[in-house]
């Protein structure tokens, strides 16, 4: 199952990007090693990724990602849960405030690359069809923290002979769930463990999410180019 073609209509823009001349800015979220955040930066240092990455934020500290980001020269922020918790406040107060923290970059794209939180609205309002995820399973299966150790699972049951990637909007709360832009089937081999099914997930992971980004991206400049067009035709 692919679906290499990824349309962003027209209704889906913000206002801030219309008419955007530089490239457009990505926000990327994160809560680990960073693989899928290196993809990212290879794409734009050598050019495949037309855009420019604005900011790297962390939930995690120890984040390797977020020397990966120091190593680029991007600027990085790290937003830790627990001192809301400490302090009794909802996870609303948390998702407010990255908002914020976000805001002072304007990005046009969120990128949760192996962000390990779910948002509530007090996020994903600020951003309408602006937030994209990637996860290691395909469209309605395994969703959740465990989907490579949950699809191992079934196809030793059985149950299924491969699973695959997925990148997504993130339009509400639901977990692993929105309007899919691209997917890529994983075969299951025989003898799989883990870390050999990760390692090919992983690397599809890798591709997918950058020729989905440089998808999204370039359909954007298109339509705003003909914004622009349409624009100037009318004064």
């Amino acid at each position: 199952m692919e679906n290499p073609a990824i349309n962003v209509k027209p209704a889906q823009q913000n206002t801030h990007y219309a008419l955007r001349t530089t490239p457009p800015k990505l926000a990327v979220l994160i809560s680990g090693s960073g693989s899928n955040l290196q993809a990212i930066i290879d794409a734009v240092q050598t050019g495949l990724l037309q855009a420019r990455i604005a900011v790297v934020v962390s939930n995690r500290k120890a984040a390797f990602g977020l020397e990966r980001a120091e190593q680029a020269g991007i600027p990085t922020r790290y937003h830790p849960l627990k001192p809301y918790r400490d302090a009794g406040k909802e996870r609303a107060d948390y998702d407010a405030d990255l908002a914020a923290l976000l805001a002072e970059f304007t990005p046009d794209w969120v990128v949760l690359a192996g962000w390990m939180h779910i948002f509530s609205d007090a996020f994903l309002q600020h951003y309408p069809q602006r937030i994209v995820n990637l996860h290691p399973a395909l469209p309605g299966q395994f969703p959740g923290a465990h989907a490579i150790d949950d699809a191992l699972a079934a196809f030793q049951q059985g149950e299924v002979d491969h699973t695959g990637v997925m990148v997504h909007l993130v339009p509400d709360e639901r977990v692993d769930e929105g309007p899919v832009l691209a997917t890529r089937v994983v075969p299951i081999r025989p003898g799989d463990t883990h870390d050999t099914l990760a390692a090919r997930i992983h690397a599809v992971e890798h591709d997918l999410l950058v020729t989905t980004l440089a998808q999204l991206v370039a359909n954007q400049q298109s339509q705003d180019k003909q914004l622009q067009k349409n624009t100037e035709l009318h004064r």
